[in-house]
C-alpha cells in the first residue's frame, strides 16, 4: 500500500478534530462537494451496493486522500475510526495497540487521559465509505469502459486495413499501457494471435511498431511465443529496431528477450549480423541514453549462446564496449562487463580484449568501484587477457595499479572466490619482478609487510 499524502483541498470543512467530534453531516458534505468528490456528482449515489472499505482501500490505491480520513498513527485511511475524550480520532486497532504499549495519553496532543473510553465516529465513517465508494465506482466504470473498448477495437483490427488498421492498433497501444484491464481483456480474447497475425514479410513499419508496442506489454503463454520466433517475424523485428524511433527500439529488444526466454528457443533465430548491429547502435546511441539497458539486456542475454558469441566479436563489439565503459551509469557498466566477461570465453573474444589498448586501464579502475558484480566481471575479463599473454599484459596491468587494486580485493569483505581469483592473478603478475620492485608497485608496503 502506497504512503497516503493529505490532501487539503479534499478538507472536509468544519472538521477539525474538535472536542466534540462532530462534524458535518453527510448530506451537507456531498451536496458543498467538501468530499472532492468525482466529476458529474456522485457515482450511483456514492452508496448503492455495500463493498468492503478495506477491499475499496487495497484496489484504489490511492496516494492522495483528505486528510481527515488519515489515521495519525499508521498514515493510511481509518477503517474503524474512534475517538479519544480529547477528541482525536484514530483507527481502532492502532489506538489500542497504543494503549497495550501501556500508554494512556493522545499520541498527538499527549494529553493524558481522563476518560479510558473510546467512541466510535460513525460520521466519519460513512464518510470516509462514501468518497471511497465514488471513487471505487468510477473506476469500475472506467475499467468496464476500457475493457468494452479493446473488444470493439479488436473486432475492428480484423475487419480494417490501411490507416484505419494503424490508428485501431494506436489506440489498443494506448490501452494496454496504461490499463490492465484491457491489457486482460485483450489476452481473454484471443488478442494476442489477432494482433500477432499482422506481423509479416509485407507488414509496413508503421503496423509492426504498434503491433510489437502492444505485444511487449502482455503476458505470452508459450505458444504464442513459439509463433512470434517465426523467422519472418523475428525478420522484421530486427528491421524495426534498426529502423524505428527510440521507443520502437526499446520495445523490440524486450519483446525479443522475452521471447529468447521460450524453452525451445534455437539460437539460429538470433544469429543475424543486422540484429546484432543494431543492438550496438542502440547501445551507442549517445542522443538516447535511455536505450542504452535494454539494448545490452538483450546482448548479455544473446550471449549465454556460444554460437552467438563469434559474431558479436567479428562486428567489434568488444573495443566499442570498452570505450563506451567510461561513460555508462552504473547499472549499464555492471551488463557491459557481464556481456564482455562472455566474449572473453572464446579464443577470438580474449584477442580481440587484448588488442584494446583501454581494456586493461578500464578493468583495473572498475575493481572495488561500483559493486562486487563488476569486481567479479572486470577480474575474470584481466584474468583472461593476462594469462593470454603474461609477460605483455601483466606488466601493463602492474603499471596500471593492479596489485594495489587486488591487495584491496584481498583485505576486503567479499566473496572468498573473489579472494581466490584475487590472489592467483596478483601471483601471476609478479612472476616477472622481483621481490623488491614488485612490492614498490604495489603502493602499499606497509600492508605487504
Amino acid at each position: 500500500m502506497p504512503m497516503f499524502q493529505p490532501c487539503r483541498k479534499d478538507m472536509v470543512t468544519g472538521y477539525e478534530g474538535g472536542a466534540d467530534g462532530q462534524i458535518l453531516d453527510l448530506d451537507t458534505a456531498v451536496k458543498d462537494g467538501v468530499l472532492g468528490g468525482v466529476e458529474g456528482g456522485v457515482v450511483g449515489g456514492g452508496v448503492g451496493e455495500k463493498v468492503d472499505l478495506g477491499k475499496m482501500i487495497e484496489e484504489l490505491e490511492l496516494c492522495e486522500v483528505p486528510s481527515v480520513f488519515i489515521c495519525p498513527i499508521s498514515l493510511e485511511p481509518m477503517q474503524d475510526p474512534i475517538t479519544l475524550c480529547t477528541g482525536q480520532t484514530y483507527e481502532r486497532s492502532n489506538i489500542l495497540k497504543w494503549f497495550n504499549l501501556g500508554h494512556f495519553t493522545c499520541p498527538t496532543t499527549m494529553q493524558e487521559l481522563w476518560d479510558d473510553s473510546v467512541t466510535p465516529n460513525t460520521t466519519l465513517y460513512r464518510l470516509i465509505h462514501t468518497w471511497f465508494s465514488q471513487k471505487y465506482l468510477l473506476m469500475k466504470k472506467r475499467s468496464e469502459d476500457v475493457q468494452g473498448r479493446a473488444s470493439e477495437l479488436l473486432e475492428t483490427l480484423k475487419k480494417v486495413k490501411g490507416q484505419a488498421r494503424v490508428q485501431a492498433l494506436k489506440e489498443i497501444h494506448q490501452l494496454v499501457a496504461s490499463h490492465a484491464t484491457a491489457r486482460k481483456a485483450v489476452i481473454d480474447e484471443g488478442g494476442v494471435s489477432v494482433v500477432s497475425s499482422l506481423l509479416g514479410p509485407f507488414t509496413s513499419h508503421a503496423v509492426g511498431s504498434e503491433v510489437i508496442g502492444i505485444l511487449v506489454t502482455l503476458t505470452l503463454d508459450s505458444e504464442s511465443r513459439k509463433n512470434l520466433l517465426q523467422p519472418a517475424k523475428v525478420s522484421l523485428m530486427v528491421d524495426i529496431l534498426n529502423e524505428g524511433s527510440i521507443e520502437t527500439k526499446i520495445n523490440c529488444t524486450r519483446l525479443i528477450e522475452s521471447l529468447i526466454e521460450e524453452k525451445d528457443f534455437r539460437s539460429e533465430v538470433i544469429s543475424s549480423h543486422s540484429l546484432l548491429v543494431g543492438l550496438m547502435r542502440l547501445v551507442k546511441d549517445k542522443r538516447h541514453s535511455n536505450g542504452v539497458c535494454p539494448g545490452l539486456s538483450l546482448l548479455r542475454t544473446i550471449c549465454l549462446h556460444k554460437e552467438v558469441r563469434n559474431l558479436l566479436v567479428s562486428i567489434g563489439a568488444v573495443s566499442q564496449l570498452v570505450e563506451l565503459l567510461s561513460g555508462m551509469e552504473p547499472d549499464c557498466t555492471e551488463l557491459a562487463l557481464c556481456v564482455l566477461d562472455a566474449l572473453a570465453s572464446v579464443p577470438e573474444g580474449r584477442v580481440a580484449l587484448k588488442d584494446c589498448s583501454n581494456t586493461i586501464p578500464i578493468m583495473v579502475k572498475l575493481l572495488m568501484r561500483i559493486s562486487e558484480n563488476c569486481t567479479q566481471y572486470a577480474l575474470s575479463i584481466l584474468w583472461s587477457v593476462c594469462k593470454l599473454s603474461p609477460d605483455e599484459c601483466s606488466s601493463i596491468a602492474v603499471d596500471a595499479g593492479l596489485a594495489a587494486k587486488l591487495l584491496l580485493v584481498i583485505q576486503s569483505g567479499c566473496n572468498p572466490i573473489l579472494k581466490q581469483q584475487s590472489a592467483e592473478l596478483l601471483k601471476l603478475c609478479s612472476l616477472n619482478y622481483s621481490d623488491t620492485i614488485f612490492i614498490s608497485k604495489c603502493k602499499l608496503t606497509r600492508t605487504i609487510q
